[in-house]
């Protein structure tokens, strides 16, 4: 029997217009308030550029297809952001996300990452099997019954 675990990268940002959730996928997403940011932060507060997310790749030999997100401060071309991030309560430059991490970007503007694990245990065997149970639609216990 195998076992896969299939990962999940959720980052849910809170800021001047609500709570938004945001499957994370791809390989690289800009973080700010201009429009063409991947992930629009609504605040005035924000930097145009406010952060980059970029995917990394596991190095360890059992983590096929196991990657995570680092978040550094600023655009892709290093230019740092006007307030910096703040990750779990220390102000930081550049930080690996783990599950549960906390970012400030700014005056009620912040993002909590989520890294989900979902474990799969795969059969050898083509064989299908379901837990069924089968229950009578004349059965009842409400009705009342009749000696």
């Amino acid at each position: 029997m195998v076992t896969e675990t299939n990962e999940s990268h959720l980052l849910i940002i809170e800021d001047d217009q609500g709570r938004k959730e945001f499957s994370l996928e791809n390989t690289i997403y800009s973080l700010g308030r201009d429009r063409d940011c991947n992930i629009r932060l609504m605040s005035q507060f924000v930097s145009r550029r406010h952060a980059t997310l970029v995917r990394m790749q596991r190095g360890d030999s059992n983590g096929y297809g196991s990657y995570y997100y680092r978040i550094v401060d600023g655009d892709a071309k290093g230019k740092p952001s006007a307030n910096g991030l703040i990750i779990n309560g220390r102000k930081m430059p550049v930080h690996n996300l783990k599950n549960e991490d906390e970012i400030v970007f700014g005056p009620q503007v912040r993002a909590i990452y989520y890294l989900l694990q979902n474990t799969q245990l795969s059969r050898q065997t083509d064989e299908v099997e379901y837990d069924i149970t089968l229950i009578n639609p004349g059965m009842n216990e409400d009705e009342d019954i009749e000696d």
